[in-house]
């Protein structure tokens, strides 16, 4: 297994990373971080008060040792096979892996053996699990609950009148560290469409926290909207094309019902 960044570029990484990729993961990430900064800061909060995530999926183990070198340690993947394998190939690196994306039951296992976080909890099925196999490694696990603000049949989550009854059942699961809600918003040019996703996260948000006050923050915005979240309060954004360039895959292989509005 290579443990450096010794490996040498294909003409295909070089083709979607360009010839640097440290050098433009670094320029990419400092623009990302002013404009979370500049937005905070309109919004009348810190500048450091919203935490961005990098969503490192499609982005091979051998790319993402540059990324780390550039100042990404906190990793987001949508795919537990990608991060699994990916972990593997980069635990010699001070890495946080951030599952982002829909979890089957059966792969509960893989991912609590080094997942740091888990944004996308909707079911008390998956809650069990999580617990009973938690509780098997002696560990915890920060958990964002998904809740699907837009209403597409496509996309997963907790309908928003499940929420208040789900929180409830959330202190049955010792193991489970609530931190706030996640959500997709719905993939339009409309601003106010999407704001309406991001407002009605936050508005669930101030709900379930009168009943379990740990679930503080919320986990919306990528990068074709995070600004627009930092807008509505979002405390933690999931950027990745913005900072890694253009995914030589369809978003709707890693986020169902991810498209653009009349696209085929």
């Amino acid at each position: 297994m290579t443990t450096t960044s010794e490996q040498a570029l294909s003409p295909e990484d070089i083709a979607r990373f360009g010839d640097d990729p440290a050098r433009s993961f670094a320029a990419n990430l400092a623009e990302v971080q002013d404009r979370i900064h500049a937005a905070s800061r309109q919004s009348g909060r810190a500048a450091d008060a919203v935490r961005l995530l990098p969503v490192t999926k499609t982005v091979p183990a051998h790319v993402l040792r540059l990324a780390h070198a550039a100042g990404v340690h906190d990793f987001g993947e949508n795919k537990l096979q990608e991060a699994r394998d990916k972990q593997a190939a980069l635990s010699d690196l001070a890495i946080r892996w951030c599952i982002i994306g829909h979890l089957q039951t059966n792969k509960v296992k893989y991912l609590v053996r080094f997942a740091a976080e888990f944004h996308a909890l909707d079911s008390i099925r998956l809650a069990e699990a999580l617990n009973r196999r938690l509780e098997q490694e002696g560990r915890d696990l920060d958990v964002y609950v998904q809740v699907n603000t837009s209403g597409e049949d496509s996309k997963f989550g907790l309908a928003p009148d499940a929420l208040l009854p789900f929180v409830e059942r959330l202190p049955d699961y010792p193991r489970l560290r609530p931190k706030g809600l996640m959500t997709l918003a719905v993939f339009s040019s409309d601003h106010e469409r999407v704001r309406t996703c991001f407002r009605l996260l936050r508005d669930l948000r101030d709900r379930a926290a009168a009943v379990h006050p740990e679930i503080a923050q919320l986990s919306m915005g990528m990068s074709g909207d995070y600004e627009l979240a930092i807008e509505e309060g979002a405390d933690v954004v999931r950027v990745g094309q913005a900072i890694f360039g253009p995914r030589p895959t369809n978003d709707a292989f890693y986020w169902p019902g991810f498209a653009p509005e009349g696209s085929g």
